[in-house]
């Protein structure tokens, strides 16, 4: 099954492309039209997975899922090209995976410990930790939210 999400965030035409195979969870993010760096996300069957829990101060921003401690990230392809944007790709393959194994919650035999791969090219921001970034960041996690609003198969 395949899903396919496009938008423009802040002047960049943004894509997401949900692919779902019997292993593994495939999910590009891209602002380049290439896949850029991949990289796999996988936990163990036994860690819990909680819902994202509304932050009552920040009623208006989509909550979460905090990303389980015991998250394996292995950079599978490409490099990011400074250290501050290899954190930062960390920090995307972890949301969306973790947003990936979530989707199934409110039915627990539809949770899925699948390794997710998450490719990741987006266009270089003019500073480290901006606020476009974490702008880009949230809306594009929304846009993982609403591919994956349908249980996966």
């Amino acid at each position: 099954m395949t899903r396919q999400l496009s938008r423009d965030l802040d002047g960049n035409n943004t894509e997401i492309v949900l692919q779902t195979f019997a292993d593994r969870v495939l999910v590009l993010v891209t602002q380049l039209g290439k896949v850029g760096n991949l990289i796999q996300a996988t936990i163990p069957e036994t860690t819990p997975l909680f819902p994202a829990v509304q932050d009552p101060a920040r009623p208006n921003v989509q909550a979460l899922p905090e990303p389980p401690a015991s998250i394996q990230l292995t950079p599978l392809l490409g490099n990011a090209p400074s250290q501050h944007l290899q954190t930062l790709h960390s920090l995307y393959a972890a949301q969306i995976a973790t947003i990936v194994w979530t989707a199934g919650l409110n039915n627990p035999l539809e949770v899925s410990r699948k390794s997710v791969i998450v490719g990741i090219a987006l266009r270089k921001s003019d500073g480290e930790n901006t606020d476009n970034e974490r702008s880009t960041f949230t809306r594009v996690m929304s846009m993982v939210f609403e591919l994956v609003a349908e249980p996966l198969d």
